[in-house]
């Protein structure tokens, strides 16, 4: 009994199928664009036709590759891409990501396919190029030794920051040997030490001379540097694969010469120019502070206190304070002399120049103040004001 599958079946057979042939997943169809239609997306819709015996379905999707310009009603093309199923309608297309006019050589049509697939692996990634270091101290150059490319490059970087260590990795740049010279170029400078950029360069030519330049080998070498490298293949309109896995392109050998290096006569300007700003701004500097200074001595002045008005006034303080100590004390004076009459008024032996007289008994020293405590033949001592005398009691009244 036959197979029957079901139509999603056989799709994915087909789809399986022609994923397996390595011919059909990287093939090359010349031809001539019809039914060109573009989405909103970007992506474009054709088909390739050979007069009216044969077409082909195709799609090229936005940002798929390189050439979608070159797509148009009734132009002749090559596309390079790979045969699929679109199962939802069953159909066979080619899923184009390279497309070029008809008459393209076979050397472009392989620089085009060998970009889109460094391209896919990232070798092209601006996030991963590296920065040309400033002030370099040693610069590698690949180039040939006998061009006038060295030369040049030589000149250049003596005159404008002659103290850098130029190294000369030689190797012949077009011919069958160029491609394995340079990449033992770049592996000998692995070994240098203290390696701060590389610049890899030759003059102009056709593309058929500047081919190593794009060869898969060349661009592996740049991308895996273990320095940032300037590339600077050919003339300005020249754009080859080495300049775009490289971390700056230079449009000749001599700019890139000049991008390596300052120029000190640059530096020397620069410096001069900081010198006179830095000069500038001391001078400013100065000159506000001392202008806040004699602000501040202005203040300081008018803050200060008045020391002859303040002499003055201590000597006043000092004459007042004298003089009340003078009247305090004749006051106290005064006061003590008062309380001596009055003491003198109170003593007994003032009272005693009155005629007053004081009597105590012989017996106990006692002060006779009542006769009662008396009786006739006690003995008795008199003081008088001037002297005294012992008496005997005759008659107690």
């Amino acid at each position: 009994m036959a197979l029957i599958l079901t139509v999603s079946k056989l799709s994915k057979y087909l789809k399986d199928l022609l994923l397996s042939d390595t011919m059909l997943q990287d093939v090359w169809v010349s031809g001539e664009v019809g039914n060109f239609t573009r989405s909103a997306a970007g992506h474009s819709y054709f088909t390739m036709r050979e007069g009216t015996s044969a077409t082909l379905r195709c799609v090229m999707f936005r940002n798929a590759g390189g050439g979608a310009e070159h797509l148009a009603e009734g132009v002749a093309v090559i596309i390079h891409g790979r045969m699929a199923i679109y199962e939802q309608r069953g159909d066979l297309q080619l899923i184009a990501d390279i497309v070029q006019p008809e008459g393209v050589g076979e050397l472009q049509l392989k620089l085009e396919q060998l970009k889109l697939k460094l391209e896919k692996e990232g070798l092209f990634e601006q996030s991963r190029k590296r920065d040309i270091p400033v002030f370099p101290q040693k610069i590698g150059v690949i180039t040939s030794p006998s061009g006038a490319v060295w030369h040049d490059i030589q000149s250049i970087i003596s005159r404008r920051y002659p103290q850098v260590e130029l190294l000369l990795a030689p190797t012949q740049v077009q011919g069958e040997g160029a491609v394995p010279g340079i990449v033992e170029a770049f592996q000998a400078l692995k070994d240098v030490k203290g390696l701060d950029v590389i610049i890899v360069a030759r003059g102009g030519g056709s593309l058929e001379d500047l081919w190593a330049f794009n060869e898969e080998e060349v661009a592996r070498a740049i991308f895996t540097s273990g320095v940032p490298v300037i590339s600077a293949v050919g003339h300005e309109t020249d754009y080859s694969i080495a300049d775009m896995v490289a971390d700056m392109r230079a449009p000749t050998p001599s700019v890139a010469a000049e991008m390596a290096v300052p120029d000190r006569r640059e530096l020397l300007g620069d410096i001069a120019g900081a010198v006179r700003e830095a000069s500038m701004i001391v001078t400013g500097m100065l000159t506000e502070g001392q202008d806040d200074i004699e602000r501040l001595q202005t203040r300081l002045e008018r803050a200060a206190p008045d020391m002859d008005t303040q002499r003055q006034r201590v000597d006043d303080l000092l004459r007042a304070a004298a003089s009340h100590l003078r009247h305090a004390v004749n006051a106290e004076k005064a006061g003590v002399q008062s309380l001596g009459h009055r003491l003198t008024a109170l003593s007994p032996k003032a009272i005693l120049t009155r005629g007053y007289a004081i009597v105590e008994t012989a017996a106990t020293g006692g002060i006779v103040s009542d006769a009662s405590r008396l009786k006739p033949d006690d003995a008795v001592e008199v003081t008088l004001a001037e002297g005294g005398f012992d008496a005997t009691v005759k008659k107690v009244r």
